[in-house]
C-alpha cells in the first residue's frame, strides 16, 4: 500500500522482471551457441528461453549485442564460480575439475566473439581484457589451494594453463571427431601430484 502511494512500486517490479528475463536469454543463448555455434538462428534461442523472438531483439538489437553480453554473463558465472566450488567441493582437486569444465563450456562461445564483433576491435579488446581480469584470479586461488593439499603439482600459473586449456578447444566446434573436453581432462589427470604409496 505504501508502495502505491509513492507511486513507485511498478517501476522496480519491472526491472527486476526485465533482469530475470535477460538472464533466462543470456542462459538459453549460451546453451544454444554450446550446441549449436553463435551462428545459431535466433528463433533457436527464443525458443529454448520461451519468448518470442522479439522479445530477444528488444534485449539485444544485434547479433554482436547478444553474443557481447553472453560473454559478459559468462565471464561473470565462471568467476563466481569459483570461491563457491571450493567451498563445496570434496577436494580443491574436484573444484579445479568443476570450473575448468565451465570454462570449457565458455570456450565455445569465446571462439566466436571474434567474428560477431568484426570491425569493432576495441570492444573485443575490452571484453578480453575483462575476461583476464576476471578469471586469471579466479583460476590462480583453486590451483593454489590444490597445489597446498598436495593434489596438484606446484608452480602452474592460471594464465598458463587456461592458455593451454583455450589451446585444446581451439577448433573443437569444426571437427566432430575431436572431444575437446577429453582432451582437456587428459591435461588436468597429467597435473596431479604423484601419489605416495
Amino acid at each position: 500500500m505504501a508502495d502505491r502511494e509513492q507511486g513507485g512500486g511498478g517501476a522496480p517490479r519491472r526491472r527486476a522482471d526485465a533482469r530475470r528475463n535477460e538472464q533466462v536469454l543470456l542462459d538459453a543463448a549460451a546453451a544454444v551457441f554450446v550446441e549449436s555455434g553463435v551462428d545459431a538462428p535466433v528463433r533457436a534461442i527464443a525458443a529454448r528461453a520461451g519468448v518470442g523472438m522479439g522479445t530477444v531483439y528488444r534485449h539485444f538489437p544485434t547479433r554482436a549485442d547478444l553474443v557481447t553480453a553472453v560473454y559478459r554473463h559468462q565471464i561473470e558465472a565462471c568467476a563466481e564460480a569459483g570461491p563457491r566450488l571450493l567451498a563445496t567441493a570434496d577436494t580443491p582437486h574436484d573444484a579445479l575439475v568443476e570450473w575448468v569444465g565451465l570454462f570449457v563450456g565458455f570456450l565455445v562461445t569465446k571462439h566466436g566473439l571474434a567474428a560477431a564483433m568484426q570491425g569493432d576491435s576495441a570492444g573485443f579488446q575490452a571484453l578480453h581484457a575483462s575476461f583476464l581480469d576476471r578469471l586469471v584470479p579466479v583460476c590462480e586461488e583453486i590451483l593454489r589451494a590444490a597445489a597446498d593439499a598436495g593434489q596438484l603439482t606446484a608452480g602452474i600459473g592460471a594464465y598458463e594453463l587456461m592458455r593451454a586449456i583455450g589451446n585444446l578447444c581451439a577448433g573443437a566446434e569444426t571437427d566432430p571427431d575431436y572431444d575437446a573436453e577429453r582432451m582437456v581432462g587428459v591435461l588436468l589427470a597429467g597435473l596431479r601430484a604423484p601419489r605416495g604409496d
